[in-house]
């Protein structure tokens, strides 16, 4: 998807509509003496360096092979040695997969959700929590509130 664009003179004449697209997603702005500009949220910044940064550590523990990729993405993420194995096998795949999604669609929120719920997750086993069978309650059961 090409960013919506506008002239630096736009930027300076009508900065509301400039300022509103950029809600929407990265803006160009185009410069009579220069290469165009990009006008962007922090947030979407922001999501894009976290999104280069797991790609680094991906591909880094890739490099030990596919059989050995789940122990090496553990080395770069210690909060994985809190999940069994089968389960660091299960997490490197979908943050795997999920990545590659962010960067297919552009949306680095895929894979940082992907892992930071993972990662909610070691740290409830870490806690402790998780390991008892929830008991369900039936809908008739009558509830008591204050």
């Amino acid at each position: 998807m090409q960013p919506q664009s506008f002239q630096s003179s736009e930027l300076s004449r009508n900065p509301k509509a400039v300022f509103d697209a950029v809600e929407h997603g990265a803006v160009s702005i185009t410069r009579r003496d220069g290469s165009p500009l990009v006008l962007m949220r922090q947030d979407d910044v922001d999501g894009r360096d976290r999104l280069l940064a797991l790609a680094g550590q991906l591909i880094a523990a890739s490099l030990a092979g596919p059989d050995r990729f789940a122990s090496h993405l553990a080395d770069r993420f210690p909060w994985m040695l809190a999940l069994s194995e089968t389960e660091r096998e299960q997490c490197a795949q979908e943050v795997l997969t999920a990545a590659r999604a962010s960067f297919d669609t552009q949306q680095p929120h895929l894979a940082i959700a992907e892992l930071t719920a993972w990662q909610g997750t070691a740290e409830a086993i870490a806690a402790g929590l998780g390991g008892e069978t929830a008991e369900w309650l039936d809908e008739d059961v009558p509830v008591e509130r204050p």
